[in-house]
């Protein structure tokens, strides 16, 4: 317990440290300028492993100019405090789920749409879709950050302590949703209570009996260890949510057009090592909740779940005009994908 605390008391003083230490316009360090990363999964994280990546492209190129930090595990705040972080410039880039964005840029509420993508291969082929991709991502200009790339965060499903086989099992239950609208207006149409926290509250919460259950990825019962508190994980298949990878703007447009070039490639060669290493680490976590936690995985019937929560589309359409036309576009994607065109 002692020596959790005081880990915690270090990070806080680092973090504390680091960020009082910028002047809002990047920090240079024998000569060359820091570039400074933050994000909130752990060094084993696919996340991580990408933003690797990205940091050795970059320094390969231009390390005679810039080198670049990497801060995992909130080590400079929690998702929302490094976004605002981003935003004055106080650090560089900031890795940050797209319900966080929202509050800045609404045609991200979009990703909170239940069953909006009819399967991961044409959620990929929408997100690598850059030349459409960029119209999204200029959205958050006027915020002061634009996004450069995205991270695959897998398909969220339904997990708790008692079985969920069909919608009516979330009758009663108290799910944990991220802070979005849209998230907590589906959990409440399967007829389940939304319970709206951090991510880093759900293990307790559900330990202590706070909340029944959560909705995740399966990362969340190993890397978090969610699996030790919930037993049962259903493929649902909810939703398919990206992480994204935001840069500040007074930094991008400083750069040099050689070296946008050199960090918008290093963007991209981190989204192919994380998504590659996202496939492998989603097998590894499955076998460790399996044969290590004991927690058992579900197959249900996708099709009921979707008919539950299919009329908050048209609902999310009309209250917020900005996701209309990027919405008509996956469901090209999707028609497309179907044989139709």
């Amino acid at each position: 317990m002692v020596r959790k605390l005081v880990k915690k008391l270090s990070a806080c003083v680092l973090a504390a440290a680091v960020v009082a230490g910028l002047s809002g316009c990047g920090s240079v360090t024998s000569g060359k300028r820091i570039v400074r990363i933050s994000h909130a999964q752990s060094e084993t994280h696919p996340e991580h492993l990408g933003l690797l990546a990205f940091k050795e492209y970059v320094e390969e190129r231009l390390g005679d100019k810039y080198e670049v930090q990497i801060f995992p595990n909130e080590l400079l705040g929690s998702a929302q405090k490094a976004i605002e972080l981003t935003q004055t410039g106080a650090i560089d880039f900031v890795v940050a789920g797209t319900a966080n964005l929202e509050t800045f840029a609404s045609v991200y509420e979009i990703f909170s749409m239940p069953y909006l993508f009819d399967s991961e291969d044409v959620y990929k082929s929408v997100m690598q879709d850059t030349d459409y991709m960029e119209k999204i991502y200029e959205s958050t200009d006027e915020a002061g950050f634009r996004v450069v790339t995205w991270y695959n965060a897998g398909t969220r499903n339904f997990y708790g302590k008692k079985p969920i086989n069909t919608p009516d099992d979330l009758k009663g239950m108290k799910i944990r949703v991220q802070q979005s609208p849209a998230s907590v207006a589906m959990v409440n149409a399967f007829g389940a209570a939304a319970a709206p926290m951090s991510f880093g509250e759900v293990y307790t919460a559900i330990q202590q009996g706070v909340i029944d259950g959560a909705e995740n990825n399966e990362l969340a019962l190993t890397n978090n260890k969610h699996g030790e508190v919930a037993k049962y994980y259903s493929y649902n298949k909810h939703q398919m949510v990206p992480d994204m990878l935001v840069a500040n703007l007074k930094f991008l447009n400083g750069l040099s057009p050689e070296e946008y070039q050199v960090f918008k490639e290093a963007a991209a060669v981190s989204t192919e090592v994380e998504m590659a290493e996202w496939d492998k680490s989603i097998e590894e976590a499955k076998d460790i909740a399996i044969n290590q936690m004991g927690v058992q995985f579900i197959d249900v019937d996708v099709n009921a779940f979707k008919q539950k929560v299919l009329p908050l589309h048209e609902k999310m359409l009309q209250e917020n005009p900005k996701i209309v036309d990027f919405y008509n576009h996956i469901q090209e994607a999707n028609e497309k994908a179907k044989g139709g065109q």
